[in-house]
């Protein structure tokens, strides 16, 4: 074709280029969006700079956190792994599933005055998660990195993903490596995404950082040496860099507009000593940490970015639990979710909408390894009520006034704390939801030393005396020779 006859091929077709114009706007706009959840293990909800920890290195993620939406208060649906990460991919309570510790669970010990429920051992294949529901709608599927949710039969790829790699989940810090395992998971994870550049992908990409036993780079250690923990904030570093490197890929290919992606983590820091480290992080001003009902168990990291979509630079205190991400990304991605989802969606406040908090619920009928006891809890506008069930006080919190959960209300406000109390129960009849049984080998003194003795709950990492920390890893100890050593 000759250039005259192509200039006046285009003058022809000039009346339809508005047409031809509107459909490639329609197709971007009605384009599926790809959607990257990473999810971290145990990040406490203060260990990223941008929510408050300056003394932490995490520029990446606080340039996503400007970029996006940043969350004050996020919760997960349990205070412990394995439930928390059911809930966000089944978009049902940890009590409905019958998985409300993590797996395969804490022995039954002679300290306890109650006997933890038998739980299941797996996510059931029933469940639908969001990996088979995106699938069914055209979307390629993977999960890189920590499953926690089922061995054999219950895996991954019987779970809706289309490719997985789990990855090491503790590894020795090198030039190409942190000491969770972060850079290989994210390599696999960037390869996912070139690989299916050019179709809809849902990449659920689960760090096992900054979770026990951890190890960081020795360079990154000196260089957090004024830390808290120095090598803790290493490895949170190298997890910051990791992510770095996931955006880039995006960036690379285009998808930066059309990708949602969510930063987050599964339940709270750990803030007393367990396994080889001697400390980990501090929650506070927020109580306790993860394996508790308090406020440092529950509260969780979560930075959500849209461009286009979610409004940049958006800080949200309003309450939300991460059972409701399957509504949430079925309302984004315009899909049709199922009906018996027991968490509604949040994506109006996602887009720039506000939107009215609705109560949120956890029973958690286990002692833990951090120290935790059974009980409930109920968030409703400011309010927290908290049930142990093996005692017979409860606790009411003012959370707009004592986000530190230090002054028990429930005396003060009788009315409000036997509403919530109703509530709680009610609601765990509804969920069908396990309940404890008295243990025949209940040990008071036990129970004495390691519960009572010592409030752990009030623990504050940052501020305890050298008494105080030895007293802390006397506890620490004691609740370890309580449970009995698995056979050979």
């Amino acid at each position: 074709m000759h250039r005259s006859d192509s200039i006046v091929l285009f003058g022809n077709m000039r009346p339809l280029l508005p047409l031809l114009l509107c459909i490639l706007a329609s197709n971007v706009a009605t384009a599926k969006p790809n959607i990257v959840f990473i999810l971290a293990d145990d990040l406490g909800i203060n260990d990223l700079a941008c929510y408050g920890r300056t003394e932490h290195n995490t520029p990446n993620l606080d340039q996503l956190a400007r970029d996006g939406m940043r969350f004050t208060a996020s919760y997960c649906a349990q205070a412990i792994c394995s439930p928390s990460r059911a809930a966000i991919l089944t978009g049902k309570t940890p009590a409905r599933l019958r998985l409300t510790t993590y797996l395969p669970g804490r022995t039954n010990t002679p300290s306890q005055k109650l006997l933890h429920p038998v739980i299941n051992q797996q996510l059931a294949l029933g469940e639908l998660t969001l990996a088979e529901l995106f699938r069914t709608n055209g979307y390629v599927t993977a999960c890189v990195g920590k499953w926690h949710l089922g061995g054999r039969g219950f895996l991954k790829t019987e779970q809706g993903f289309d490719v997985y790699h789990p990855g090491i989940a503790t590894t020795k810090p090198s030039e190409v490596e942190g000491g969770k395992g972060e850079y290989n998971l994210t390599h696999a994870a960037i390869g996912f995404i070139e690989t299916n550049r050019t179709r809809p992908f849902f990449l659920y990409l689960a760090h096992n950082s900054p979770h026990i036993p951890y190890s960081a780079k020795k360079e990154l250690v000196h260089k957090n040496r004024n830390a808290f923990e120095p090598a803790y904030a290493g490895v949170i570093e190298s997890l910051d860099d990791s992510v770095e490197l996931l955006l880039r890929a995006l960036d690379a290919h285009g998808l930066r507009t059309n990708t949602i992606v969510i930063f987050t983590s599964d339940n709270g820091g750990l803030h007393v000593p367990e396994g080889p480290h001697k400390r980990i992080t501090d929650n506070s001003p927020f109580r306790a940490g993860k394996g508790f009902l308090y406020e440092g168990g529950l509260r969780v990291p979560l930075i959500v970015r849209w461009p286009g979509h979610v409004p940049a630079g958006r800080v949200v205190d309003t309450p939300i639990v991460n059972t409701s991400w399957f509504a949430t990304l079925c309302e984004l991605a315009e899909l049709k979710p199922p009906r018996d989802l027991e968490a509604p969606s949040f994506a109006p406040l996602l887009l720039g909408s506000a939107v009215r908090a609705t109560r949120i619920f956890w029973h958690f009928p286990h002692y833990t390894n951090q120290g935790g006891r059974p009980g409930g809890a109920v968030r409703d506008g400011d309010w927290k009520f908290i049930v142990h069930y093996d005692a017979a006080m409860p606790e009411l919190y003012n959370l707009a006034s004592d986000v530190g959960e230090t002054k028990n209300l429930a005396a003060q406000n009788p009315e409000r704390a036997r509403e919530m109390h109703s509530w709680l129960n009610a609601w765990i009849e509804k969920v069908n939801a396990q309940t404890n049984a008295p243990n025949p080998d209940f040990n008071p003194a036990l129970f004495r030393q390691l519960y009572e003795d010592i409030d752990i709950t009030r623990h504050v990492p940052t501020k305890a005396t050298s008494r105080a920390h030895a007293q802390l890893l006397k506890w620490r100890k004691q609740m370890n020779a309580v449970v009995p050593k698995p056979r050979k």
